[in-house]
């Protein structure tokens, strides 16, 4: 796998006010590249003016960082943070931005993610959640499966008592085109264990979600 990630993966390195680092494989940018500029021809555009020149070689290297969730292994993640603890209270990372794609246009679905378990001997550190929300986010989705994907890898690798995910989100593919609602919001949740049986603890969490203690 090293080597070929040596032979494929291209770095850019630019630091100049900004730096800028990029990861991306060449083979799939020439491919990429060639089907964008078809792209460009069939909506009418001439990708050989001087402003869409490199267009498709943009638009190749940022599809490929937009979507590089795939090659994530979010349940690695989790086990590489895992630390025996005899800790038995909620804890809740909320607030996590979200940048996905819809799977139906394409499309930004932009917003924030909320996340909670309670352990049962083992906890997992703080900056792995959103690593995890990332994993799953980086990829084409849909928001109920993303809310879902999140849930299950924290309670397939964890094990908690109960794990608790509320996703919030404005989807541009109803913001742009279709119904075109510029203030819709849209949430969705998952619960398991303690945060589906017990009312008193789904209650607490979301109280903290609506909490500003910062």
């Amino acid at each position: 796998m090293a080597s070929e990630i040596n032979k494929n993966m291209v770095f850019e390195n630019k630091m100049d006010d900004y730096e800028n680092i990029d990861m991306y494989n060449k083979e799939k940018v020439k491919e990429l590249s060639y089907f964008y500029n078809k792209v460009l021809k069939l909506i009418g555009e001439d990708p050989d003016r001087e402003g869409l020149k490199k267009t498709p070689e943009r638009v190749a290297k940022s599809m490929q960082f937009l979507t590089h969730g795939y090659d994530i292994d979010a349940h690695e993640i989790l086990r590489k943070g895992m630390f025996r603890e005899d800790y038995k209270q909620m804890v809740i990372v909320k607030d996590i931005e979200i940048f996905s794609l819809c799977e139906h246009h394409m499309l930004p679905f932009i917003g924030k993610a909320h996340v909670a378990y309670i352990p049962d001997q083992h906890i997992v550190g703080l900056s792995k959640i959103p690593r995890v929300v990332d994993a799953f986010a980086r990829r084409l989705q849909v928001q109920e499966r993303l809310t879902t994907q999140i849930k299950e890898s924290i309670e397939n690798t964890l094990s908690p008592l109960g794990v608790a995910v509320v996703i919030e989100a404005h989807h541009l593919c109803m913001m742009m085109r279709g119904i075109q609602k510029q203030n819709s919001v849209s949430t969705t949740s998952d619960f398991t264990g303690v945060f589906l049986k017990d009312d008193k603890t789904r209650a607490e969490f979301i109280h903290l979600l609506g909490s500003k203690l910062h």
